[in-house]
């Protein structure tokens, strides 16, 4: 059943397939087909009870107070950084997002971006394509399996990472807010003591102003010229200018990213260097689990709109 008078909008390109379900569903607004954002508020402002967002485009401070009727702000996404918490609890706004869905994916591609850093499919891809091959053998490559492997940010995710590395025979160590009670890993208090007793760190905590740039050049020196860094959290995570020069100067081993800080945009001194993996942020981005997280945004919404207990909500 149509709920024509639950007014959603859409504040950027998403799955197709969550747009479709939208409009089956709701009367959808689609922020981007307005010429402006000041002229689609002008018409549109007071009409809009729900807000879906991703990792781009989410609802902050001024859209939310722009949206005077706003209800609940569904992300399509499990990070809520381009959601201005405070505000929907302030204003009595219900928050929901999408975990656990998407967390097998997002593991699969940590574990991913540690082999191709380790062992170098990038450059030895390119090797093959340019014909050099006929010429020389390619370089030699480092191991995966065995490697101390140290986790930032042991939750659903991270714990996920940890499972797969198991499998291959690495050692795991983390570092969290708290220590966890569940597990047999080594909690160091600290990053930069995690960094420099493991051979590959992954960051996969969730994005504060307390865990910005929580990779800073303390840490990539502490994991040194031998280590990989793995970022599947979220840009500002990791500060990109220490670690360009880290991987130019040779103080670090490689690195392989899924996120950046201004992305799209990526710094282009990334582009010349063969120890870095970069990928468009696509962590979760395989058919099933886009469908399952569009799937859940609906449902999230459905539930709202009928005064049913929303399934993951946040505020």
């Amino acid at each position: 059943m149509k709920m024509e008078n639950a007014v959603v909008l859409m504040t950027c390109p998403m799955f197709s397939y969550l747009e479709q379900e939208l409009e089956n569903r709701f009367t959808l607004l689609k922020l981007w087909e307005f010429p402006s954002k000041p002229q689609f508020l002008t018409r549109h402002g007071d009409s809009v009870n729900a807000v879906v967002g991703n990792t781009k485009i989410g609802a902050d401070s001024e859209l939310i107070d722009s949206l005077p009727r706003l209800e609940i702000v569904a992300s399509y996404s499990v990070g809520l950084d381009k959601i201005d918490l405070s505000k929907c609890r302030e204003r009595g706004i219900r928050v929901t997002n999408t975990p656990d869905v998407l967390t097998a994916d997002v593991a699969d591609l940590a574990i991913g971006l540690a082999l191709a850093a380790s062992r170098k499919i990038c450059p030895s891809d390119e090797f093959v394509r340019s014909g050099l091959w006929k010429n020389r053998n390619f370089e030699l490559a480092n191991k995966f399996s065995g490697k101390s492997v140290g986790i930032v940010g042991l939750g659903r995710i991270g714990s996920a990472i940890a499972k797969r590395a198991e499998a291959f025979n690495c050692t795991i160590s983390y570092h969290s807010r708290t220590k966890k009670g569940n597990t047999n890993y080594k909690y160091y208090t600290n990053v930069v003591d995690l960094a420099a007793s493991c051979q590959i760190l992954v960051v996969s905590c969730s994005l504060t102003e307390e865990t910005r740039h929580i990779v800073n050049r303390q840490v990539i020196d502490a994991l040194g010229p031998h280590g990989i860094l793995i970022n599947i959290g979220r840009g500002p995570h990791v500060d990109e200018q220490e670690l360009v020069s880290a991987l130019r100067e040779g103080r670090l081993g490689g690195a392989g990213l899924d996120v950046f800080e201004n992305e799209p945009k990526v710094r282009e001194s990334f582009f010349g260097l063969e120890n870095v993996v970069l990928l468009p942020h696509v962590g979760s981005d395989t058919f099933e689990t886009s469908k399952a997280m569009a799937d859940l945004v609906v449902a999230n919404l459905e539930s709202h709109f009928l005064n049913k207990p929303l399934i993951t909500p946040v505020v």
